[in-house]
């Protein structure tokens, strides 16, 4: 299948092709090409992340749409840090402002919003501050789960839960993967079925490590800031297509 992206005002109708008895129950999506879609126009990369957004808001009502109950979101992650100092200012005041203009709207839709990741000294209180008030406000919310990977690694997180383990007493004859599960930054969230990696990059990226062991992956060409409803469904198409076998035979 091809993807055009519509015009302005227009949405995706749900393709013949995908079957809304197998959706993904998690889809996770690793939001890349913002800088490259500015580059290619003239423009700063901070332009990129601002047409994310809309992106972003597309992906989601897309999701919605047809009945994903887990929507994972790399946000930021823990080598972020990294880039130019302009720009990481620019990503948390963007990240503040996000929440505070979507999260009733998200709301209202009934997502509910959560942050895994590190909540260390590089994050700004007022960013604390108002993904705090996003959980509180949509915590009643189960139509969808939204994930926000937020100065998040998937290195981080497994380190995270091994210091828990420790801390805990726990002997290492007891330490298996439940154990390490239990101590993730969220345990009763499922294991992603479908990745998405935009911008035709192939990798990971240390995006949840211990969680995509079995997930399908997608690396459709498209940059984040094109990337709309359609692109999803493509994606789900193609997961449809395939046979899982989590490390057995077919039947």
């Amino acid at each position: 299948m091809s993807y055009t992206i519509p015009e302005q005002g227009d949405v995706d109708p749900v393709p013949d092709l995908l079957d809304r008895t197998k959706v993904p129950v998690h889809i996770a999506c690793v939001m890349d090409g913002n800088g490259r879609w500015a580059s290619a126009r003239g423009l700063p990369r901070t332009e990129g992340h601002a047409a994310g957004e809309e992106a972003l808001l597309d992906v989601v009502d897309g999701a919605l749409e047809i009945g994903v109950r887990w929507l994972t979101l790399y946000a930021f992650s823990t080598e972020n840090w990294r880039r130019p100092a302009d720009e990481v200012r620019y990503l948390m005041g963007f990240n503040e402002s996000l929440l505070m203009r979507r999260r009733d709207e998200l709301n209202e839709k009934g997502v509910q919003i959560r942050f895994a990741g590190r909540r260390d000294w590089r994050v700004p209180r007022r960013v604390l501050k108002r993904m705090d008030e996003s959980i509180e406000l949509t915590k009643h919310n189960r139509r969808m789960t939204m994930t926000m990977a937020f100065n998040y690694g998937g290195r981080a997180e497994i380190v995270d839960a091994v210091r828990a383990l420790v801390e805990e007493g726990i002997a290492p004859g007891k330490v298996d993967e439940k154990a390490i599960r239990r101590h993730l930054y969220f345990p009763d969230m499922p294991d992603p079925d479908l990745v998405i990696r935009t911008s035709g990059e192939t990798r990971i990226s240390n995006f949840l490590l211990w969680e995509i062991a079995y997930s399908e992956l997608v690396f459709p060409e498209v940059l984040w800031p094109d990337m709309r409803r359609g692109h999803l469904y493509e994606a789900v198409v193609d997961f449809q297509q395939r046979i899982r076998r989590f490390g057995a035979v077919n039947p």
